[in-house]
């Protein structure tokens, strides 16, 4: 028999905090936010979001799955582009309404859909003139 993970009830303010029980916190649309990072170099790679599915699959399966808003539809990170995230770790933060993965990215390593290495290439000018987008890479 293959068992499944399952999440926790969400619990007292301190056993979320606090306490061993993995109990997730989806938005009004079912989805959590998940950053994810490259686990030798720390380099944002990506923002995605994942629902429980995706979140109970990426857990049992050691790679990355997410939610496509988009496309409404689940993604495992890879299937067409060939840039499986295999995860090495998994974080929740402090009121578990986010997740943070830390990964080996597969293939050449490049985790946007525009070829590039991260979907973070372009840096936001500051100050009162700011607001322009530079090109990081």
């Amino acid at each position: 028999m293959t068992r499944h993970v399952s999440f926790a009830p969400r619990g007292t303010k301190h056993d979320l905090e606090e306490g061993p029980a993995l109990a997730p916190k989806f938005d009004a649309d079912g989805l959590i936010v998940c950053i994810t990072t490259e686990v030798h170099t720390g380099d944002i790679l990506m923002v995605a979001y994942m629902n429980e599915e995706a979140l109970r699959l990426s857990i049992e399966t050691g790679v990355a799955h997410y939610w496509s808003r988009s496309r409404q539809s689940l993604w495992r990170k890879g299937d067409t582009s060939g840039q499986v995230q295999t995860i090495a770790e998994m974080f929740t933060d402090c009121d578990q309404d986010a997740i943070m993965l830390k990964v080996e990215a597969g293939g050449d390593g490049k985790a946007c859909h525009t070829g590039r290495r991260s979907c973070f290439y372009r840096k936001v000018e500051l100050g009162p003139q700011g607001g322009k987008l530079n090109l990081v890479e």
